[in-house]
């Protein structure tokens, strides 16, 4: 049987996906081989590749000035890559500046890791306020490299309801558990990049979309692997490229089309999370920590309305414990936040979110 998969990722793929690279594990389009087992300069290789990187283009309405790059290392190797390549310097040459808004862990982790290279300025935080709202950040400096944003932070679960506004300043965004999951400007951004686990694919695979006009600035110290643009140079095969995992975005990019594509999406991932903060909003027993304006469509959380924190800790284990008994898996929050958090990617299907809102309703009416 299969579970409703909340995990934040790696994350629930779509069962037609799962079924049709099942039904090809050894033999695909007629080659009498797994993908797996392909040279990635092969001719067999060459279409799965481009198609791929098609229905990217399609999907996301990605201009032609932008090249598409199928690398490896999440996005926490873009935590470097971005200011290596933006804003990097010849060795003693002083730092240029980077602007970072802190939203989030994983958007203070990658802050820590651009100081590394460049002279990073903190736009805007909601530190504060345990990550828990978006703030309204500052504009960049005219001599800022570049303007990182995290458009969906996973762990507590806001999002970016509005873009900054950052004129000639490059854009550049970590959009992981977010792409695709409605239709986003990709005009707006010099830069994007997202870990596939999350709404794209397997784990493995990191989609990087670029502005042509960006590549090339990285110094000459930078490391060959590092560089974006010996990777758009050789069209993601400088070196053997995670193969099976562009093989299955490819699949989830023609399911996500079928459906309709970003727009679609938008509107059935709209209303999954209405659907919940809806319940969590009348819950005697549950809440939502963040702010309404800042929720996140992608990533849910809630915690017990419980004051002790020894009884709020054992009934939310026993609710991720008995939720997972009835097949709703991987609902406990972030090591570091506690609490739930229910990943409702595009994969997760509204019947999963209602399931879930079921049992918690049952669950509710068991503790009064």
């Amino acid at each position: 049987m299969r579970v409703y998969n909340f995990a934040p990722g790696p994350s629930a793929l779509p069962l037609p996906v799962l079924e049709r690279a099942a039904a090809e594990m050894t033999d695909v389009n007629g080659t009498g081989q797994s993908v797996m087992e392909m040279s990635h300069r092969s001719k067999d290789f060459k279409p799965i590749i481009e198609k791929t990187e098609a229905l990217l283009r399609d999907l996301m309405g990605i201009p032609p000035n932008y090249k598409v790059l199928f690398l490896q290392g999440g996005a926490s190797l873009q935590f470097a890559m971005v200011p290596l390549n933006l804003a990097g310097v010849e060795s003693g040459a002083p730092k240029k500046k980077a602007a970072y808004v802190e939203t989030g862990i994983f958007a203070k982790k990658a802050a820590e890791e651009a100081s590394k290279y460049a002279e990073v300025h903190i736009r805007g935080s909601s530190k504060d306020k345990a990550y828990t709202y978006i703030p309204a950040p500052l504009p960049p400096a005219a001599d800022d490299a570049y303007y990182h944003i995290t458009v969906n932070n996973t762990i507590v679960g806001t999002r970016w309801a509005a873009l900054p506004e950052t004129g000639s300043v490059p854009l550049v965004a970590d959009i992981s558990s977010c792409i695709l999951s409605e239709p986003l400007d990709v005009s707006r951004f010099s830069l994007l990049y997202a870990g596939a686990q999350k709404n794209l694919g397997p784990a493995g695979t990191t989609v990087v979309i670029i502005r042509e006009d960006l590549l090339g600035k990285a110094p000459s110290w930078t490391p060959t692997m590092l560089r974006y643009d010996i990777h758009a140079g050789e069209a993601s095969l400088y070196n053997t490229p995670p193969c099976y995992g562009i093989y299955i975005i490819g699949l989830v990019l023609e399911w996500i089309k079928g459906l309709g594509g970003a727009a679609a999406m938008g509107t059935l991932n709209r209303e999954k999370a209405d659907l919940l903060y809806a319940y969590l909003e009348a819950s005697k027993l549950f809440r939502s920590p963040v702010e309404k304006s800042s929720r996140s469509m992608m990533n849910v959380t809630f915690v017990s309305t419980e004051a002790d924190p020894d009884k709020r800790k054992e009934k939310e284990t026993r609710f991720v414990k008995e939720a997972a008994a009835q097949g709703l898996v991987n609902l406990a929050g972030h090591r570091l936040v506690g609490g739930m958090r229910a990943s409702i990617y595009n994969a997760t299907p509204i019947e999963g979110v209602k399931a879930l809102i079921q049992f918690m309703e049952k669950f509710e009416k068991s503790e009064k």
